[in-house]
């Protein structure tokens, strides 16, 4: 199976760090990267830029509508993730258990299928 795990952090958040905290933080979210690489289930990790730079597009009944960030009604805001392969739901959440930001922000482990299951 393959899981993702997102990270979930408050709105300006990372606002509020020191760019030597940021980078400590970072740092640790690349080694657990690192770990996830030795173990052969990460496919993929990311850290997602602030969502003052980022866009949402909908369309319904025809009409097609574009906001720029940030938004202000978000309660917390997608800040990076983990795309793992050969993983149980039991590893995945095992997985997401020992990553640093689960100190910091919320990690939601899901599974990948279709969605209409």
């Amino acid at each position: 199976m393959s899981h993702i795990l997102l990270i979930f952090e408050r709105p300006g958040e990372r606002a509020q760090r020191s760019e030597a905290q940021g980078r400590e933080l970072y740092e640790r979210m690349l080694r657990f990267s690192d770990e996830l690489q030795e173990e052969g289930v990460l496919v993929l990790s990311q850290s997602l830029k602030s969502e003052a730079v980022s866009a949402r597009v909908s369309r319904a009944d025809g009409c097609e509508r574009l906001r720029d960030g940030p938004f202000a009604e978000a309660k917390e805001i997608v800040g990076g993730f983990f795309l793992l392969t050969g993983t149980t739901p039991a590893s995945a959440l095992a997985i997401a258990r020992r990553c640093p930001a689960a100190e910091w922000a919320v990690v939601e482990v899901r599974e990948l299928g279709p969605c209409f299951t």
